[in-house]
């Protein structure tokens, strides 16, 4: 009896340090998450209007350009994938790496190559594990993105999909990340980045303004202009999805840490149930015992 009593105490006592554990980890993601989440809706503004800005060029003029003209046959895709460099944070990584395979599977099914571009240790680890190549990948960073790696993400993309296929260029660039909905939603997205599709800009820019129709005038040219908004374009694009993507694994680590505490509060309460239960039949026994014992001097 007293075995097992020393056996719950050890168990109350580990369930205890790891509840320390969790319960500091959620204090620190919900520290980190207001800040994620302004940096997000400071962000998403600017890149719905430069996604406007680009599709007004190229739908108000005839320029075939080569970031906006449909390629005859496709014979290459590539995936960016964005994850977390740590763990911890529930079906995040799960998630869009899920999505991701689904988005590759049906790439192959329209006759397509596919190769990945990796953002993140965990799609790092995932790939290494199974044996599977990727072109690049970056790392350390996840958590607070700075705009320079959107920039140097957005620079190798750009001159893969300036190369031709057979040279190991990429015909299509699609982007898999998880969108931040709310603290507790976060919902894995897929959007196709190159060639750009011009009626995404107007279903961002929402009903009120997709009915308003400006003409535009370019100077110097149409040409030029779209050569200076593209890569500007592909930057604030990218360097949106890992925002989302750092504000979403922030969001489900809070909610992991809290399921967590919230199970190590629920293995406290009843370990020590058990634990009085088997205090409670020892001091029983002791004092069956003592009476057994006077009785048997007494006869």
């Amino acid at each position: 009896m007293g075995a097992q009593l020393r056996v719950y105490r050890q168990k109350i006592k580990s369930a205890q340090t790891t509840k320390k554990i969790t319960r500091a980890m959620e204090l620190i993601a919900a520290s980190r998450i207001q800040k994620a989440q302004a940096r997000v809706q400071a962000s998403t503004p600017y890149a719905r209007a430069i996604t406007r800005a680009v599709s007004a060029v190229a739908s108000h003029s005839n320029v075939d350009h080569l970031l906006t003209t449909e390629p005859e046959k496709v014979e290459r895709a590539a995936v960016l994938i964005f994850s977390s460099d740590r763990g911890l944070a529930g079906a995040f990584n799960s998630n869009v790496l899920r999505e991701a395979e689904q988005l590759s599977e049906l790439l192959r099914e329209e006759g397509k190559e596919v190769v990945y571009y990796l953002v993140g240790r965990k799609a790092q680890g995932y790939f290494a594990f199974r044996q599977r190549a990727a072109e690049r990948v970056w790392s350390g960073g996840t958590d607070n993105p700075v705009f320079e790696t959107a920039q140097e993400i957005g620079d190798t993309l750009l001159e893969a999909f300036a190369r031709d296929a057979k040279q190991g260029g990429v015909d299509e660039i699609h982007v898999v990340y998880n969108r931040f909905v709310s603290m507790m939603t976060q919902t894995p997205e897929v959007i196709r980045l190159l060639p750009l599709e011009l009626v995404q800009g107007e279903a961002e820019a929402g009903p009120e303004l997709a009915k308003i129709e400006p003409l535009y005038e370019f100077e110097p040219d149409a040409e030029s202009v779209l050569d200076k908004l593209l890569p500007v374009y592909i930057e604030s694009r990218i360097f949106n999805a890992m925002l989302q993507s750092a504000a979403s694994k922030h969001a489900a680590t809070q909610k992991a840490m809290k399921s967590a505490s919230d199970n190590a509060d629920g293995l406290i309460r009843d370990y020590t149930r058990l634990a009085n239960n088997a205090r409670q039949s020892e001091i029983t026994q002791q004092i069956s015992e003592i009476v057994g014992g006077a009785d048997a001097l007494a006869n």
